[in-house]
């Protein structure tokens, strides 16, 4: 029972942590931040900060971390889903469970992800998201299509999704989430598989993946 106790308030400080670099970041940018700026931020003393991290560095990559850990775990249904199913649910208009879940994980963390994927955040973050979203969700749905049908060279046409994916992410975050994750789960599915001239009403539908 302790130890549960103490697993809940270890989560409790380092999230405060999170929440005060996350605020300071967006007042000056992670170069201008110190420990001494993080404690006060987060009425904590320095020697409770150095339990849970060696530097801020250390603090930036636990957080960036974290993240990642969450949202393998959300899609490791991708593997087991087969492109002509998504499209069916697409235009059914039934949004894929795993995208709500997404889009969820992503609003409940919005504060962070703003920032860090701002102008005053962590670069490589926003390189190892696009990374993230190649390897852990396209790949696994390209895999499974006739590479004979295709009309341009699968990596171009990776490349081209992920930017659109993180373009898509960033823009829903940074304009206030004013669409819920489920509209936001059908909204991407939309132009990922019917792609962005059918979904614009210039053509018929054509799948985009």
């Amino acid at each position: 029972m302790s130890e549960r106790l103490s697993d809940k308030r270890t989560m409790r400080t380092k999230r405060i942590i999170r929440d005060s670099l996350t605020e300071l970041m967006e007042e000056k940018g992670f170069d201008g931040i110190t420990v001494r700026d993080l404690t006060a931020k987060a009425e904590i003393n320095r020697g409770t900060f150095y339990i849970h991290y060696r530097d801020k560095f250390d603090l930036l990559e636990q957080s960036e971390n974290e993240i990642f850990q969450e949202l393998e775990t959300i899609v490791q249904v991708v593997s087991q889903i087969n492109p002509l199913e998504v499209m069916k649910h697409n235009l059914q208009n039934e949004p894929l469970p795993f995208l709500i879940k997404l889009f969820e994980y992503f609003q409940e963390n919005s504060n962070f992800l703003k920032v860090i994927l701002g102008p005053n955040g962590d670069a490589s973050f926003q390189v190892r998201l696009k990374e993230f979203i190649k390897k852990s969700f396209l790949q696994h749905l390209v895999i499974k299509l006739n590479k004979e049908d295709m009309l341009v060279p699968v990596d171009f046409l990776i490349a081209y999704v992920s930017s659109a994916h993180l373009g898509v992410i960033q823009h829903w975050l940074e304009t206030g989430m004013e669409k819920s994750p489920r509209e936001m789960s059908l909204i991407l599915a939309k132009m990922t598989f019917l792609g962005p001239a059918h979904v614009a009403g210039i053509k018929g539908p054509t799948s985009f993946i």
